[in-house]
């Protein structure tokens, strides 16, 4: 299926959608046909679907190693606590995997990528780090600063690393977009509720940094299923200085405990910034998904 046709498509599902009032029997049509869209996806793509089925298996072996190891670590009853949880997060993210692998084109070409590539790979191994620490936050286990740093350093490494090696490989694709900003947000969500827990993030501070990717999404989906319009996905440069900024502030709340006399001193002048950011980012988010509809429409 081309790119125009599966853009088409998406717009008749969400028309669809709309007409019928967004009923349980429309929404029911709906992931019928937006599933059967995407196993048609991965039938027409064998290579692009072995690569799903590779990457799934790796992701499997890697949960069954985490859950041995928070066995070895924690103990049996804290990984009963943590399973269920962590393992809905990791089959949701292989799933979303799945389901979005038509998404899996060329922004430079608009073609179709045969494989995930290196970069998608890590950027779901920074999402199976979120799953974790969602996983042990609905199972109401704590989270020490000590864990919630060393998990957060590795997502660092992987955001740094999946873009590097996307442009270098020439596998820079929409569906890295949408990973990309799903695993940060799965991330920085639990990192935010951690931080909240463990007495060190004010409430209204953490609720602000929740709004930055809460905000975007409420649009995206008023976009999608009000106006049947397509969101820019793309990140802006502002987006990039606030996600920067809030990477270094919670870099600050986790700082192990000889260098806390030193961290404070920058905390309240990186969360000035890091606000101030937070609120410029969303707007110019919005700014540029409104230039390209005015572009599109021309």
């Amino acid at each position: 299926m081309q790119k125009g046709s599966e853009t088409a498509f998406v717009v008749d599902l969400l028309i669809t959608l709309r007409r019928d009032r967004f009923s349980m029997r429309a929404w029911w049509k709906f992931f019928q046909r937006s599933w059967l869209m995407s196993c048609e996806s991965a039938n027409t793509n064998p290579s692009l679907k072995r690569s799903w089925q590779r990457v799934t298996c790796l992701m499997t072996l890697l949960t069954f190693l985490i859950l041995a190891g928070n066995s070895l670590f924690m103990g049996f009853a804290d990984t009963i606590r943590l399973l269920p949880g962590f393992v809905f997060c990791v089959v949701w993210q292989q799933s979303d995997l799945f389901w979005h692998l038509g998404l899996n084109r060329s922004v430079q070409n608009g073609k179709m990528l045969p494989v995930l590539g290196v970069a998608n790979v890590l950027t779901w191994f920074r999402g199976l780090g979120a799953s974790y620490l969602l996983g042990r936050l609905i199972g109401g286990s704590g989270v020490s600063s000590g864990l919630a740093l060393a998990i957060f350093l590795c997502g660092i490494v992987t955001d740094i690393l999946d873009g590097q090696i996307a442009r270098r490989t020439h596998m820079q694709g929409k569906l890295g977009q949408i990973a990309d900003a799903e695993a940060d947000f799965c991330l920085y969500l639990a990192l935010t509720i951690i931080l909240l827990q463990n007495g060190v993030l004010p409430l209204w501070v953490g609720c602000v940094m929740l709004l930055r990717f809460v905000i975007p999404l409420v649009a995206a989906l008023l976009s999608y299923m009000v106006f049947a319009h397509p969101v820019h996905f793309g990140s802006t440069l502002w987006g990039k200085y606030a996600g920067l900024a809030q990477c270094l502030y919670f870099l600050l709340l986790l700082t192990p405990a000889p260098l806390i006399p030193f961290a404070h001193l920058l905390t309240i002048p990186l969360l000035s910034i890091t606000i101030c950011l937070l609120i410029v980012a969303p707007a110019a988010q919005f700014v540029a998904n409104a230039h390209a509809h005015r572009k599109g429409l021309h």
